[in-house]
C-alpha cells in the first residue's frame, strides 16, 4: 500500500492578521523512507532491554532533554549543571538559570502524565498549563505564565532575524492569537481521525504553533514539548525529549526552516512543509539510533557492575580494589593515574599500607580485566577497550 497523506486544510479569516491556512502540505514520496527508518528505529529501540537500565536512562533522558531545549533559548547552564540543577528542592531555588531548567523539566512531567491518559486530546487549557509551568517564577516584563500575548499597538513582536531567513510578525491581536490557536487543535484532530501519523502530525503541530507564537515568552520550549507530548502519546518513549538535542546541534538549520518553509507557502509552492517534517525525521532517526547505542551500552556497565559486586562478594578481591573501580566508574571517563594517586579518597585507602600493597592492588584489578591502563597512563574501566595503540 502506498504511503499516502491528505492535503487537508484549515483556513480561517483573522479579524487583524489576515487569512491563514493550516495545511499538511508534505510531499509523501519524499518523507516516505525516513518515514519508515523512524519506523524501524523506534520498533528496534523498543525490543532493546530498556526495562534493565529504565531509571538511568531516564535520569540521562531529562537531563540531556532539559539543557538541549533550554540552551537553544539561551539558558546559560551547562549539561552538568542542569544535572545538578535538577537535583535541587524547586522550593529552595532562588537562581533563574536554575528555575528555568527546574521549569522545564515540570513541564516535562505534566506531559508525560497528559500523555499517559488514553482519553487526552491536545487541548488550549494544557498548551496553557504547559506555559505557567515554564515561565513560573521567570522575570519578564510583560509575560504572565498562562497568558496569551495581545500586544499594545507600540509593543510589537517579531520573530527571528536576517540571519535565519528574515523577521516574521507573528499575530498580535489576543483575539486572533486565540483563534488561530483553537483552528490549529481542531485541524490536528481532523489529522488524528484521518489517521495521519503522528511522525507527521507532531512537528506540523510544532510547525505552526511557533508561527501563532502565542506568548510573550517561552513559545519555542511549549512548542518542543507540545510536540513531545504528542509523540508520547503514541507511545514513543525517551526520544520525544531528546530531540531538543538534536534541534540544538543543528538550530541554524532549525531556525532557518521556520521561515523558508513559511515563505515557500506565501509563494504558493506544492508541500511547503516538506523540510520541516523531513528535518524533523531526520533528528528522530539520529536521535533513536543514538538512545538504542546508549541503552546497549547501559546495559554492558549493568553486568560489569554486577560481576564487580560479585567478585567482591567472593573476595575475590578486596574493599580497596572494589572501591578504586568503583571510583573510576564514577568518574564517567578515563582517569589518569597520577590523578587517582592525588585523589583523598584513595590517599585513605592506603593511610596503613605500603607502596607496595597499592601496586599489588593495581596489577591485581589489571590482571582480572576489572580495569585497563591505556599508553597514557590513564585507567579505563574493564568494559571499556581502549584503542589497541593505546592500550597496554
Amino acid at each position: 500500500m502506498p504511503f499516502e497523506l491528505p492535503e487537508h486544510l484549515a483556513v480561517v479569516d483573522t479579524a487583524r492578521f489576515g487569512p491563514f491556512t493550516f495545511r499538511v502540505g508534505v510531499d509523501a514520496a519524499l518523507v516516505e523512507t525516513p518515514f519508515l527508518r523512524v519506523s524501524d528505529a523506534h520498533d528496534r529501540f523498543h525490543a532493546s532491554p530498556l526495562a534493565q537500565v529504565a531509571d538511568r536512562l531516564e535520569k540521562e533522558v531529562v537531563a540531556s532533554s532539559v539543557f538541549g531545549t533550554n540552551s537553544i533559548e539561551g539558558g546559560a547552564l551547562s549539561e552538568e549543571e542542569t544535572q545538578l540543577a535538577l537535583d535541587l528542592d524547586p522550593a529552595s531555588v532562588q537562581d533563574i538559570e536554575q528555575r528555568r531548567a527546574l521549569n522545564i523539566k515540570a513541564a516535562y512531567d505534566l506531559a508525560r502524565e497528559a500523555a499517559s491518559r488514553p482519553e487526552w486530546r491536545l487541548d488550549r487549557p494544557f498548551i496553557q498549563a504547559l506555559h505557567e509551568a515554564i515561565t513560573r517564577d521567570i522575570p519578564h516584563e510583560r509575560n504572565r505564565p498562562g497568558v496569551f500575548r495581545d500586544n499594545p499597538k507600540a509593543t510589537p513582536t517579531y520573530v527571528g532575524d536576517q540571519a535565519h531567513g528574515g523577521r516574521y510578525k507573528p499575530p498580535q491581536f489576543g483575539a486572533d492569537i486565540r483563534l488561530l490557536l483553537d483552528t490549529l487543535l481542531g485541524w490536528h484532530r481532523e489529522l488524528e481521525d484521518l489517521q495521519v501519523p503522528v511522525l507527521i502530525r507532531a512537528p506540523l503541530v510544532h510547525y505552526y504553533y511557533e508561527l501563532i507564537h502565542p506568548f510573550w515568552d517561552g513559545n519555542g520550549r511549549v512548542g518542543r514539548v507540545i510536540e513531545a507530548s504528542l509523540l508520547l502519546h503514541e507511545g514513543l518513549r525517551y526520544a520525544p525529549f531528546v530531540q531538543a538535542r538534536y534541534y540544538l546541534s543543528q538550530i541554524d538549520r532549525y531556525f532557518a526552516l521556520f521561515n523558508s518553509c513559511r515563505k515557500a507557502a506565501g509563494r504558493g509552492r506544492p508541500h511547503p512543509n516538506t523540510d520541516f517534517v523531513a528535518f524533523f525525521l531526520d533528528g528522530m532517526l539520529s536521535t533513536l539510533n543514538a538512545l538504542h547505542d546508549r541503552v546497549n551500552d547501559l546495559v554492558v556497565l549493568l553486568l560489569f557492575e554486577n560481576e564487580l559486586k560479585r567478585r567482591h562478594d567472593a573476595k575475590e578481591i578486596n574493599a580497596r580494589q572494589y572501591a578504586i573501580v568503583s571510583q573510576v566508574l564514577d568518574a564517567g571517563r578515563a582517569l589518569p593515574l597520577a590523578e587517582l594517586r592525588r585523589a583523598p579518597w584513595y590517599l585513605a585507602l592506603y593511610t596503613q599500607r605500603t607502596d607496595k600493597t597499592k601496586q599489588r592492588d593495581l596489577r591485581r584489578l589489571r590482571e582480572q580485566k576489572l580495569l585497563v591502563l591505556d599508553k597514557n597512563n590513564r585507567l579505563w574501566p574493564g568494559f571499556l577497550r581502549p584503542d589497541d595503540d593505546h592500550a597496554e
